[in-house]
């Protein structure tokens, strides 16, 4: 007689999901990617030019409390919030959660205001985890809410103007926002003229960016 297995029992037996993550090359020295292998993550090392941990269409950026404080000051926490929302889904983590995390060199005033701006201005959900071990399980939760179809990592509106749907496809490309992509096209008109211009003139016109921009024009599938 066959064992009759209850759906809701909890020690059903489940079947083996293949978890995905890309990982930024900056973060192999931290002790997340042995964590999210233990738990059973395919990772992917790659130099990143948005977010720290990628999964499916969401973008992660990792911060522990003190380099989120430095970020702050020195300005570049802006810079990055900015770049993460080319991503529709995209959060911000904060690592090192304790009792002294208003203490340093910004007033605890400062601090609250910039969470609150992070959340309310940059429409970016804030995660506190205690240490990184609490960092790469929220990442494993994530990742287990996310195995469904793939879908765009792009927003989009129901009909896109012809200027609009040229923007629309710049800015699919990694670092190229709304203000790149309308450069691009004030002086070359068409994707065709900016995917045959010299990478020299790109770099004038968009700096570092055009690199990145320039090598996937040419890249062969």
């Amino acid at each position: 007689m066959s064992k009759f297995l209850n759906p809701f029992s909890k020690n059903k037996i489940k079947e083996k999901q293949q978890l995905e993550i890309t990982i930024d090359n900056r973060e192999r020295n931290s002790l997340i990617p042995s964590y999210l292998k233990s738990l059973g993550f395919q990772i992917q090392f790659s130099q990143l030019p948005v977010a720290d941990y990628i999964i499916k269409n969401t973008a992660i950026e990792r911060k522990t409390i003190s380099d989120f404080k430095s970020s702050i000051v020195n300005k570049r926490m802006i810079n990055q919030l900015l770049e993460l929302k080319q991503y529709p889904k995209h959060l911000l983590i904060l690592e090192g959660i304790n009792p002294n995390i208003y203490e340093g060199n910004i007033h605890e005033n400062a601090f609250r205001g910039f969470l609150l701006s992070t959340a309310l201005g940059y429409k970016t959900p804030i995660i506190f985890t205690l240490d990184e071990e609490d960092t790469a399980k929220y990442l494993y939760v994530l990742a287990r809410k996310q195995k469904k179809p793939e879908t765009s990592i792009r927003a989009s509106k129901s009909s896109l103007s012809d200027k609009e749907q040229l923007q629309f496809i710049l800015e699919g490309f990694p670092g190229i926002g709304p203000r790149t992509a309308k450069t691009l096209l004030k002086k070359y008109k068409t994707i065709k003229e900016i995917a045959q211009a010299p990478l020299k003139e790109l770099q004038e016109l968009i700096g570092k960016k055009a690199i990145l921009l320039h090598k996937l024009f040419n890249l062969k599938f």
